[in-house]
């Protein structure tokens, strides 16, 4: 028995002298990157160096005392080392046999290690303000929040009752916590009205405080969101005069710009950016409330010059912060491009070049991209179609960006440079963007200018604005500068149609489209001979998606816009509303008689003329044919064969209003 009690006392003191050696190095680490003395000196320096952080403190006090229980141990795997000298082989052997048992044991000392670590933080957050509510209201907040599956409406309203009663108290001490602030917002988020009207009126004071906090802003959005017309203006009360100093703050910024953009009435923005005029305007803002900046720059050029100066300020310091994108900042700026002098525009445009991308997807970004576009120098222009030239295609597409793209072309004088710019995008996604609501509109400008059918009085009144503008700046006349652009692009239409035909013409947009290409002389007069033969394949083309049974609801004669464009082709002119007559055109080749004697040999014939009339959708069709070739030579067989069939032509139907004209002239 004895050498086995001498084997148990050698595992033994091998344990406690691996556990020693590792203290020991441990607090040796220490104390020479503390002081460079012995590891007991070092260990007490280092304590007292952060005596002022609790935390680490705590952490140094439990190293202290860990410290004697590891000179112990180290005496003792001294005597047992001399043990161990006296040992046989065999002995020695089954303690090296021992070695994975010790090093569970070390894991499971470790983790006692580790779990008295966690006890001590958990008794020093108990020891804090509302310690432990906090710690009951974070367990009733992990079941309010449960989403898969949620709880019922009674469990929830339980829950959110007894997390307010319990927090009510202490609500300003939970709102800037990680943690803490998110069950506020869960309770934000379940409360009803009346409740959080409480946690508002709890919060009031603290507003600028939780906007620059990163977690208490979360909390503002929220209060915003589900907040009522009260709690809104209360809080846009108390961030009032402070709003300069949050759009230059990393985390108000994005609290302002919310505020600004989702949840502030009209008259509420109106005060926010009064602010940024300067603080006179911020502190009586009653007496400001209906004058716009025009209005107090034209009274005194001193306010003028201080309500310049502000306003940069507060664009450059956000500009440099990286809120080029905010909708307020683009807000400010309107105000200010709307006072700037020459060398302001030129400075602004400096500032902005490189980030311009970032002004053209708000309606107050817009304007001031339009503005600096039409006051800048073509140097700057250049500088600007750079910084455009990478975001082409969700310029062109975006409502307010294709505002932008339509100035510059009625502004930039260099019409090769516009080419090279956004030709690229044109060439990959043209199919698209005639086929988007916004997208087609600088292509329609290009070809037909501003045309009241496809730009409202509001959008042209503004565009002539910006050309007007220009008008400064840039020397040639515009007409010629849409020519070129015409020149240029032009070609590419064609190009896409031809490729696309089908496809374009299964959209309203993109047959509208299509027919204004199609009879325009100002295009067909800017094509080469060898495009204008692809101009008469188009012709073809559109003629060939006609053909088929009308009788078949996916067929082009049921849509409006495809009858309008095969009317337009077949008449060969346009109807001059105004005036109430056609004007023929005189330029395009191919349509008009020509087409209408090869549409009529082609798609409609003596075996299905009839079915033509009859129907509602395609009658119109048969009563241009008629007014095209009723004196024509190349019509006689088409006005024999309608003759033929006229007392069969449907007269029952009276929706059928196409019939009923036609019988008129024949008679």
């Amino acid at each position: 028995m004895a050498p086995t009690k001498k084997r148990s006392h050698t595992n033994e003191a091998v344990k406690s002298y691996k556990k020693a050696r590792i203290s020991v190095s441990s607090d040796e680490d220490m104390s020479d990157s503390a002081s460079g003395s012995g590891s007991e000196s070092g260990s007490e320096s280092a304590s007292s160096s952060s005596s002022a952080d609790e935390d680490e403190e705590d952490e140094l006090d439990f190293s202290s005392d860990e410290e004697k229980d590891d000179k112990k141990a180290s005496a003792a795997a001294a005597a047992a080392s001399d043990s161990d000298s006296e040992a046989d082989s065999d002995s020695e052997a089954e303690a090296d046999g021992d070695e994975d048992n010790e090093k569970n044991g070390e894991e499971n000392e470790g983790g006692n290690h580790h779990a008295e670590q966690k006890q001590l933080l958990k008794e020093r957050k108990l020891k804090r303000k509302a310690g432990s509510e906090i710690v009951h209201i974070k367990s009733l907040w992990e079941k309010l929040r449960i989403k898969n599956p949620p709880p019922p409406k009674q469990v929830r309203d339980k829950l959110s009752n007894e997390i307010w009663e319990l927090s009510k108290e202490c609500i300003s001490d939970l709102v800037l916590k990680h943690d803490a602030s998110r069950i506020v917002q869960t309770l934000v988020k379940y409360s009803s009205k009346e409740r959080r009207e409480q946690i508002v009126d709890q919060l009031k004071g603290k507003f600028y405080v939780l906007a620059t906090s990163a977690y208490g802003k979360y909390l503002l959005v929220k209060l915003l969101h589900y907040g009522s017309k009260r709690s809104r203006q209360a809080i846009i009360d108390e961030l009032h005069g402070n709003l300069r100093k949050l759009m230059r703050h990393r985390e108000g910024a994005y609290v302002v710009e919310d505020l600004f953009v989702l949840y502030a009435t009209s008259e509420q923005r109106n005060q926010m950016i009064k602010e940024f005029w300067g603080s006179e305007y911020a502190v009586f803002r009653e007496s400001h409330k209906d004058l716009t900046i025009e209005e107090v720059c034209n009274s005194s050029v001193e306010k003028r010059n201080i309500i310049a100066r502000n306003l940069i300020g507060t664009i450059t310091a956000s500009v440099d912060k990286g809120s080029t994108g905010f909708q307020i900042l683009h807000a400010a700026m309107k105000e200010y491009v709307k006072i700037a002098n020459d060398k302001e525009i030129s400075e602004m445009i400096e500032l902005l070049h490189e980030q311009f991308a970032e002004l053209v997807h708000t309606p107050e970004g817009s304007f001031v991209a339009c503005t600096l576009i039409s006051k800048a120098s073509p140097k700057e222009r250049k500088q600007i179609l750079k910084a455009l030239k990478p975001h082409a295609e969700k310029l062109v597409t975006n409502e307010h960006g294709n505002i932008v793209l339509i100035t510059a072309m009625q502004s930039v004088d260099d019409t090769v440079l516009m080419f090279k710019t956004f030709s690229p995008a044109v060439k990959d996604n043209l199919k698209d963007f005639i086929i988007d609501k916004y997208g087609r509109r600088p292509w329609l400008y290009v070809l037909k200018g501003l045309d009241g059918k496809y730009f409202s009085p509001i959008v042209k009144n503004e565009l002539l604005r910006y050309e007007e503008m220009s008008s400064q700046t840039s020397k040639k006349p515009k007409e010629q500068r849409r020519m070129e652009l015409l020149n240029k692009f032009g070609p590419m239409y064609i190009s896409c149609i031809a490729k696309n035909c089908s496809e374009i013409l299964d959209e309203n947009l993109g047959c509208q489209f299509i027919s204004e290409v199609i009879t325009s002389d100002d295009l067909y007069e800017q094509l080469s001979e060898k495009e204008q033969e692809v101009f008469q394949q188009v012709i073809d083309e559109i003629k060939v998606q006609f053909k088929g049974d009308i009788s078949e609801e996916d067929h082009p004669i049921h849509r409006p816009f495809s009858t309008r464009l095969l009317k337009a082709m077949i008449q060969g002119g346009r109807w001059n509303n105004k005036e109430k007559k056609l004007e023929p055109f005189t330029k395009v080749q191919g349509l008009g008689e020509e087409f209408a004697k090869d549409f009529y040999e082609t798609i409609v014939d003596s075996t299905n003329l009839l079915e033509w009339i009859n129907n509602a959708d395609s009658s119109f069709t048969i009563v241009a044919l008629h007014e095209s070739l009723q004196k024509s030579q190349q019509g006689k067989q088409f006005m024999k064969d309608l003759k033929s069939i006229k007392k069969e032509i449907d007269t029952t139907d009276e929706s059928n209003k196409g019939a009923q004209l036609l019988l008129k002239l024949l008679k």
